[in-house]
């Protein structure tokens, strides 16, 4: 059921939609489960090998499936039944944590077997993490999806500040077996709560895409936007610095700070319950700063913890310092994930926020494995503090690649009209070259050209493989502008995705086109010649 607009635009105003508010809750009992057995699962192989590579190994075993499949999951979040792909999931993930219950209550538990069965984890939380986010405009009207956003950060949080010590706690008093044991029970709340949600449904599409031509589709749409690629380029230099306290933080638990299992679980507590205080003042703080002023407290202060954990300081003021680093760190994801939410139109929102997610995890799984590998070299003091230096250095230099404001309406405009043909035209016909002819006076041709180096990004955004300009030797003033799509249904989705910031861009060429009638627009379609024999 999708949402209607309700009065409100608080920080909790996406909770008065009842659909988001169950759901909310689910994830949150699903990600405290997730926690529990992360913490589990990052401190027995601390028990089984308690070398830096093989616990960096673990980590990069949860996040490398994210990195290979995200763009594909996202694929599949866009042309999918999204309710029922996130059930399918959470039944794999449930049974992944059942292996781990098993081998850890027999004893056969190993450092491979640990990191097989957190790999295949990993790959569940690929498939459904795009899918989980791109839900959100399904669920709140399009004034609370910022406000959605945040709060999905905060429950995220919620559970980082519960379940680590509920499975630090868990983990000493009974075991790992009855630790994951408690992870499958909370994929049952979930999935009783998709049960429950009764998505609308969706109505059968001619036009429906297929995986490989959604596939080429998304990856066109992301090669050519601009805003996606400043966005992902902060997200990569970010995580790749911050992946070190993460990669890192059992060994700092256990050998800079002589903590046992539940005392890690408090350290990734506190990070949690600073996420949720940075949660709650995030309005004032977007009061006080911009995305990118944000982005940049973030890295101060995520280095500065890292800092002071590399000098092996008392436990309570560790504790301290991963209370101000949860708070960053909710900053920084809220900040980036609003921002992606923002400047990516619907029909390609899983695809973008897959290629996004998909440059957060590789720059977590290649972080953790150079920091890994950079602690079994020289320490694990001296990789905190490279780490901190890095991301202090980063944050300054990149701040002046500002992140984009999102404030663009990305509303379908659905103003093109239809294509006049002589005969109904075969869905997968192709390619289609389209022409579009305009007349324009000398005087207005460097805005013309201006506008139109705009549009081009458009036109590959939302389909075109190929663009290009053309002049008339024997009349430079009658200009053609062309552009490729791989087929006729590919041209159609293309006029369902123009949205209203590009009509205004449109508008702006179409100004400086000087003919008494509006530019001539031209389908040309490939025609399939017979083969021809012969010697």
């Amino acid at each position: 059921m999708r949402a209607t607009a309700v009065e409100g635009t608080g920080t909790f105003a996406p909770l008065r939609h009842k659909v988001f508010a169950v759901l909310w809750v689910a994830t949150i009992v699903g990600n405290t489960g997730s926690f529990i057995r992360d913490i589990a699962s990052s401190w027995l192989v601390t028990d089984l090998s308690a070398t830096p590579v093989a616990v960096s190994l673990v980590q990069a075993a949860a996040t490398l499936p994210i990195f290979l499949l995200a763009i594909p999951a996202g694929v599949l979040s866009d042309i999918l039944d999204r309710r029922k792909f996130l059930i399918v999931v959470q039944l794999l993930l449930a049974v992944t944590s059942l292996c781990l219950l098993f081998l850890s209550a027999t004893g056969q538990q190993s450092v491979s077997s640990l990191i097989a069965l957190t790999f295949v984890g990993g790959i569940g939380a690929a498939l459904v993490a795009p899918t989980w986010q791109a839900i959100v405009p399904e669920l709140v009207p399009r004034q609370d999806v910022k406000g959605a956003v945040a709060l999905n950060s905060l429950g995220i949080n919620i559970s980082r500040a519960i379940g680590p010590a509920l499975g630090g706690l868990l983990l000493t008093w009974f075991g790992a077996a009855v630790t994951y044991g408690v992870d499958v029970i909370t994929y049952v709340f979930v999935i009783a709560a998709l049960l429950w949600w009764r998505r609308e449904a969706v109505e059968d599409d001619a036009l429906a895409e297929r995986f490989f031509g959604a596939f080429r589709a998304g990856l066109r749409y992301a090669r050519a936007s601009r805003e996606l690629h400043v966005l992902l380029l902060r997200a990569a230099v970010f995580f790749a610095f911050s992946s070190a306290i993460w990669a890192l933080l059992p060994l700092v638990a256990r050998q800079l700070l002589g903590g046992g299992a539940s005392f890690y679980g408090v350290l990734l507590g506190a990070v949690g319950a600073g996420a949720i205080c940075g949660a709650l003042v995030m309005p004032r703080l977007r009061a006080l700063l911009d995305a990118d002023g944000l982005l940049l407290a973030s890295a101060i202060l995520t280095a500065t913890v890292m800092g002071v954990l590399s000098l092996a300081p008392p436990q309570w003021t560790a504790i301290a310092a991963l209370l101000v680093c949860g708070a960053a760190w909710i900053t920084a994801l809220t900040t980036l994930n609003s921002t992606a939410q923002s400047i990516l139109p619907n029909w390609v929102r899983g695809r973008s926020l897959a290629v996004y997610l998909t440059v957060f995890n590789g720059a977590m799984t290649g972080g953790s494995l150079v920091w890994g590998a950079v602690a079994e070299a020289v320490g694990v003091p001296v990789a905190l503090g490279a780490a901190a230096i890095g991301l202090l250095c980063v944050g300054l230099g990149f701040h002046a690649v500002k992140l984009p404001k999102g404030e663009a309406d990305l509303v379908p405009s659905n103003h093109w009209p239809e294509p006049l043909t002589a005969a109904p035209i075969e869905n997968d016909r192709g390619p289609v070259l389209v022409l579009i002819e305009y007349t324009v006076n000398k005087t207005d041709r460097p805005s013309f050209l201006k506008a139109l180096a705009r549009l081009s990004h458009e036109r590959r955004r939302d389909g075109a493989y190929g663009w290009g300009l053309t002049e008339d030797a024997a009349d430079p003033s009658r200009i053609v502008e062309w552009f490729m799509v791989e087929s006729w249904a590919e041209h159609m989705r293309q006029h369902r995705r123009v949205s209203n910031a590009d009509a205004d861009i449109q508008q702006e060429v179409r100004l400086c086109h000087k003919g008494s009638e509006a530019p001539v627009v031209h389908h040309l379609l490939s025609i399939n010649r017979p083969h021809l024999g012969g010697s």
